[in-house]
């Protein structure tokens, strides 16, 4: 990779947080070093009310080119991003081709002016980073025991090589992207970081926690998504089918089916996990791609074996 590696930011909103988008577009102006591109998609919504000017208008020095992709159906947050990071990949709309892609939730919060300037440091010293995860902090700077990526979550300030990563905030090395290929869109919602994050580490690329690089991020439960419980059943299945060796695929489905019914408290939540498990079953996994028992035995040692 370039020593000054060129930075490109796909957000996907679905145009139900317009204060929360404004500001973000803010915080991601505000960079000391601007992003090359910005890529806004919107989720079946036309983004006709969306205001860029806080990235300079365009054509001015120093404005930040941003392009508005207005989806009429909503293709789910990995479809969303699959059409942003296409554009950048491909050099797509006339815009010029970048190196590193920063992925940022739109109701979240750049607090640091110096996020793009480390995000470009690490990927320009270390060829092989693929992906580096935010740590996503609330309001008042607490990282649930969720947005923690590894097992060990009682110091979310650890940081280093983990097997797993955040979608509301990470930035992507784009000869990575190149590689594995991108989002699994047919997810919709639900573990489609996993599918990603399992096919970088069995390519080879690392993915590193780097807790320094703050999205803020309000509190809330992902169990506020109506298709909450049955795509996360589905989701598993689909998983375990597409990247596991065959030997792992009951075990990590066992393991997952005992820790949701521990934790379910809902009789509505019960049914719809277990259609969506079923749905999982029936339905079409798409390609299926095992990853290594090499790679099985990295991210054991990373701390987090693929069955858990």
């Amino acid at each position: 990779m370039t020593l000054s590696p060129r930075i490109g930011v796909v957000i996907v909103t679905m145009g139900t947080r317009p204060r929360e988008l404004e500001a973000l577009l803010a915080s991601v102006a505000k960079q000391d070093v601007p992003a090359a591109r910005v890529v806004l998609v919107g989720n079946a919504t036309s983004l006709n009310d969306v205001s860029t000017d806080v990235l300079g208008a365009a054509g001015t020095p120093g404005a930040t080119e941003v392009t508005k992709v207005p989806l009429t159906e909503n293709l789910g947050c990995p479809g969303g991003r699959n059409v942003g990071l296409e554009l950048l990949r491909d050099g797509g709309g006339g815009g010029e081709e970048v190196d590193v892609v920063v992925e940022l939730d739109d109701d979240g919060l750049l607090i640091a002016t110096d996020v793009f300037r480390e995000v470009r440091r690490q990927f320009a010293e270390d060829p092989r980073l693929g992906i580096i995860g935010f740590r996503v902090a609330d309001e008042q700077g607490r990282t649930e025991r969720r947005w923690v990526p590894r097992l060990r979550a009682g110091d979310p300030m650890r940081g280093g090589p983990v097997t797993a990563f955040l979608g509301g905030g990470h930035a992507f090395s784009m000869p990575m992207l190149r590689q594995i290929g991108l989002w699994p869109g047919e997810f919709f919602f639900g573990h489609e970081e996993s599918d990603l994050a399992w096919r970088a580490l069995d390519g080879g690329w690392e993915i590193r926690y780097v807790p320094t690089l703050v999205l803020q991020h309000p509190r809330t439960s992902p169990a506020r998504h109506a298709v909450y419980y049955r795509f996360t059943a589905r989701n598993r299945v689909w998983l375990a089918r597409r990247r596991l060796p065959a030997p792992l695929i009951p075990v990590y489905l066992g393991v997952w089916i005992t820790l949701a019914m521990l934790r379910m408290r809902s009789v509505t939540g019960l049914k719809a996990w277990w259609g969506g498990f079923a749905e999982g079953i029936r339905t079409s996994a798409g390609e299926r791609a095992p990853m290594s028992w090499r790679t099985v035995w990295r991210m054991t040692r990373l701390g987090r074996p693929p069955v858990l």
